[in-house]
């Protein structure tokens, strides 16, 4: 059954009319008044589940539907993980963000590192912003997540590290000798410990950053005798972190 973003209050027996984004998608499919469709509002504190829906009328820009009933489906990870990633070129950014959603990531701060060849800024910054949030809403209709991660404004290492720290394990993807095996750092997933990884662009952190994350309580592990690319290793530690 098709699924579709609706970010508004939804409850059994209202009619309600379909976001914009949700409303072309329905009118691409070329669906049908009576045609059932999956509707989930995608907050992280929200009740979750997602809802059955009717659509009653279709109309040239807009689309109307009936809410059924909930269904109460919860296909998070045990324990919340969030990405504190460098910026990488525009694509492989968004391969990123999608992927890292499909794994069930909770939140993805785009880091400003020193390497990062995307320099984002002002307007172009929360355009980027924007374009990543929505990456990720298309990822969670498509993988049955109804809980969609959240995008944090793009920032620097030192401005991410300025409020207190959050609890949890700060683990950085690092290629310095003496790193530890990130399966011997984590707890089992059953645990529930948030778990923050930090990750550099193309080229990595340099050493500065990665002394600053040091010095911040961040422990370097390494995923293996490999080298992983930028994209990847983000996502290999994501797979490890819900075993």
């Amino acid at each position: 059954m098709p699924r579709f973003y609706c970010p508004l209050p939804l409850s059994a027996g209202i009619d309600v009319e379909l976001p914009a984004g949700a409303a072309r998608h329905v009118q691409v499919l070329r669906m049908q008044p009576g045609d059932s469709i999956t509707l989930f509002e995608g907050r992280q504190d929200g009740p979750g589940g997602e809802w059955q829906a009717t659509i009653l009328r279709m109309g040239r820009s807009d689309v109307q539907v009936r809410v059924d009933s909930h269904v109460a489906a919860d296909r998070e990870n045990l324990r919340p993980v969030h990405l504190l990633a460098g910026i990488t070129a525009n694509e492989r950014m968004d391969w990123l963000v999608e992927k890292a959603t499909e794994l069930g990531v909770t939140s993805i701060t785009p880091l400003l590192a020193e390497r990062s060849v995307l320099k984002l800024k002002g307007e172009r910054g929360d355009k980027k912003r924007a374009h990543w949030q929505a990456v990720a809403v298309a990822a969670c209709e498509q993988c049955g997540r109804n809980r969609v991660p959240v995008i944090h404004e793009a920032v620097t290492l030192a401005q991410w590290l300025q409020p207190a720290p959050a609890p949890g394990l700060r683990a950085v993807l690092s290629l310095a000798a003496g790193t530890q095996p990130l399966q011997q750092v984590l707890a089992p997933a059953e645990d529930a410990q948030p778990v923050f990884f930090l990750s550099g662009p193309e080229g990595g952190l340099t050493a500065a950053e990665e002394a600053l994350a040091r010095g911040c309580g961040f422990v370097p592990v390494t995923l293996g005798p490999r080298t992983l690319r930028a994209e990847t290793a983000p996502l290999a530690a994501l797979v490890l972190s819900t075993l």
